[in-house]
Order: structure tokens, then sequence, then C-alpha cells
């Protein structure tokens, strides 16, 4: 369960603006043993690059709304090497400017030529060149540009559901105390609206995680179960020292 924990950063006076476009966030509103993960993109799928207590600071660059979910980008003010993307609501304050461009992408956006804007779609008629009045398309010439239309419309929707849709080989996990996050292969059956996801630590052995309604309900184990969500993403703990991360998408085979 997270902790509302308000922040007092009048108590903070070192912690001034850093520089223009720049302040400096502290993070809070974890439970007491948890850590916020700084991801490499701002989405709960993205790489872990590392992983901050409540209290740390942080140089906060600036948010933006990723599925009306906000990310801030930040900045370890302990270690410069620290640096990747926050949900805005463990910042206190979160900054509502804007993040800086990645340098690099900017340079080769800069660099890379623009395609032509796109030109409206003209109506059936008018693409058989029925746009005069005095020689209409014929109705099997309307019925074959739909079909076309038609083809390349479902052909369009299977690729994105097929990209969309595509798994990834497995979740961060950890087994061990003080262990750092690795990755665990994974397996999903599901049963109705149920599901049941099997994780195999890379070391061999497995533990099952069962969901209900979509949502962490379970497991194998005797231990306590508990979770917590990140946007998409459950944040799954069970006994004192296994941790899991797995999106609402794996979790429901999609």
């Amino acid at each position: 369960m997270l902790i509302a924990a308000p922040l007092c950063l009048a108590a903070l006076p070192a912690l001034a603006q850093d520089a223009p476009g720049t302040i400096i966030s502290i993070i809070g509103g974890l439970a007491p043993d948890d850590l916020l993960n700084i991801r490499a993109t701002a989405s709960p799928g993205g790489k872990i690059e590392a992983r901050l207590p409540n209290g740390a600071a942080v140089k906060n660059y600036g948010c933006k709304a990723v599925n009306n979910y906000p990310w801030c980008k930040v900045e370890d003010t302990q270690d410069a090497h620290i640096t990747g993307w926050a949900p805005a609501r463990y910042l206190s304050p979160n900054n509502p400017a804007s993040p800086p461009e990645d340098t690099a992408t900017s340079a080769t956006a800069a660099a890379a030529p623009r395609p032509p804007p796109e030109e409206p779609q003209l109506d059936i008629a008018a693409r058989l060149g029925g746009g005069d009045p005095a020689d209409p398309p014929s109705a099997a010439e309307i019925g074959q540009t739909a079909m076309q239309d038609a083809y390349a419309l479902a052909f369009a929707a299977a690729a994105n559901a097929q990209s969309d849709t595509a798994l990834d080989a497995g979740i961060p996990c950890a087994r061990h105390v003080g262990q750092p996050m690795t990755r665990c292969e994974i397996s999903v059956a599901q049963k109705g609206g149920d599901s049941s996801v099997t994780v195999t630590w890379p070391d061999r052995g497995a533990r099952i995680i069962n969901f209900h309604d979509g949502k962490p309900a379970g497991s194998d184990s005797s231990d306590e179960f508990r979770f917590t969500r990140e946007g998409s993403l459950n944040m799954i703990r069970i006994g004192v020292s296994e941790r899991f991360e797995i999106t609402d998408a794996l979790a429901l085979g999609e």
C-alpha cells in the first residue's frame, strides 16, 4: 500500500532550483521498504536504470503525459550517471515544464529529410474520375475500389496488432534480499477472465502468480502476497525477498 508522505521542502534550503528549467524534486509516497524505479523510457515497461528510496533528491528536467499518466525526466543529484524517467506522483514538487530533448536525437531528426505532408484522401467517386456529374463511376468500379480499400485497412490493422501484442521475453524479477532486478522467463495460461503467470528463475525453479479480473490475486507460495501499481504495471512482492514487475498486457496475454 502506498503511503502518502507529505514532504516539507522548506526544511531543505540547500535543494534550491538548480538551473533554469530544472528543479530539485524529493522522492516520496513509497511504502517504507519500497524503492522508486528510474526507467530508461517513460513507460511502466521501460528498462530499470536505478532504484531510489524515499527522501532521495533528483534534478527534475520536466514532465510529460504518456497515456494520460505523467512522467518526469530526472537525474540523481548524487550520481549524474543515474538518469531516466520516474512517475510524477512520487516527486514533490514535479516539474510542469516539458523535458529537454536528447541532443543526439534532435540532431538526427533535424538532419533527416521530412516526408511530404499527406494530401487529403479523395472520396471514391473523385478517385475514379467521376467528379463530373455527366460521367459518374459505375457501381462495379465503386465496389472494386471499396474492396481494395478494405483489404488495405485489414492488412494495416493486422500489422499493427502483431506489433502491439508482441510479448516481451521476460519480466524484471528478484529472488533474494538485496538482489538487483534481473530477467525471468514467463509463460501465461488463461481460463475465462483469469490467468496464471509462471515465472521461471534464471537459476531454475519457478513461481506461479495468479490474476483475477486482470488484477494480481495470489501465488503458489504460502508467504505474504502484496502489490502496488504504477499505471498499467503491477509491482508484486511475495514474502520478504521476491519481487516481480508484470504489466497488465502480459498478465492478460495480449
